[in-house]
């Protein structure tokens, strides 16, 4: 148990260190993309700038989620502060999409009222400067979400890798510009990563939407199903309705156990907590399992009996 906590203590380190070191790094790259912007006039390096300013906003949230997610539950919030996560992450996405919209209405805005560009040169180098920064800060970030199993941190990751390509294609768009003067390029990029980055947004959206709503992934119940099948056949035991939620942090499980009658319910209990604890053990990251104990010669006809009033 000890070597669990002091694992999880470790996760929850590491995530923290990534959300604080994340949050800097926006703010820097923030500062740097606006300076660009301000010494080109250039609405592709706009657009990235605007993106950045969701990003940090983001961020902040997130950085608050990730802490808000470890509370312990209390009177309030039986179950706890865990799904806190999909809707950071939902949140995130929905700033991705409206970072899109801001970035296509900018392009078109200044594409229509003139492109007046300035020292490409130095803007497109801060601009490829930050995009080199973002794309290792979010492979960073998803590698510690995936090995931490945290949902916010693997959004977060996504959403700076979508910024470091938003990058990348400003400095396409801006290289194009330097090398044929057809300005034109410049918003016609800019509209290009606004697409991009409004399908990253709602793929969040949609991930979000999923936990909210309790989606039982299909590998997941597979995996659950095949556990169960191995463990209850060795003991003896039947089970049904078998069912789960991920919570952005850990996996709720519930599912009825069937013991002959006769069994005496100290047994049923000693075995039903040997269960539980094996598929915890099995699942690989934090769970709960909740088990409900039934007769298997008559779980039928006592659930087809009306409700007992009080």
């Amino acid at each position: 148990m000890k070597a669990e906590l002091s694992s999880e203590a470790r996760a929850l380190r590491d995530n923290r260190y990534a959300m604080r070191l994340s949050l800097l790094f926006g703010v820097a790259m923030l500062v740097g993309k606006t300076t660009a912007y301000w010494l080109t006039g250039s609405a592709a390096i706009l657009s990235d700038a605007a993106e950045s300013v969701i990003h940090v906003v983001a961020v902040a949230f997130a950085a608050f989620s990730l802490r808000l997610s470890t509370r312990p539950a209390d009177q309030r919030f039986r179950y706890g502060y865990e799904r806190i996560t999909f809707f950071s992450a939902g949140f995130e996405g929905a700033l991705i999409i409206v970072a899109a919209g801001t970035i296509m209405w900018a392009a078109i805005h200044k594409w229509l009222h003139g492109l007046a560009i300035e020292r490409l040169g130095t803007g497109t180098l801060l601009v490829l400067a930050a995009a080199i920064v973002n794309a290792l800060l979010g492979a960073y970030l998803l590698r510690v979400g995936k090995r931490n199993d945290s949902l916010i941190l693997r959004a977060n990751g996504k959403h700076v890798l979508t910024d470091s390509w938003t990058s990348f294609g400003v400095v396409g768009g801006l290289v194009l510009v330097l090398v044929t003067g057809w300005k034109p390029f410049d918003p016609l990029f800019a509209i290009a990563v606004a697409l991009n980055i409004l399908w990253s947004g709602g793929q969040l959206v949609w991930r979000s939407a999923q936990g909210l709503m309790d989606y039982s992934d299909p590998e997941t119940a597979r995996r659950l199903q095949v556990l169960l099948d191995e463990i209850t056949s060795a003991m003896g035991v039947v089970y049904h309705e078998l069912r789960f939620r991920d919570t952005g942090k850990s996996i709720r499980v519930d599912l009825h156990l069937l013991f002959p009658y006769q069994t005496p319910v100290g047994e049923a209990h000693r075995l039903a907590t040997i269960i539980e604890q094996k598929i915890a053990k099995a699942l690989g990251k934090p769970s709960n399992v909740t088990t409900h104990l039934e007769a298997q010669e008559d779980h039928e006809p006592v659930h087809a009996e009306p409700a007992v009033r009080h």
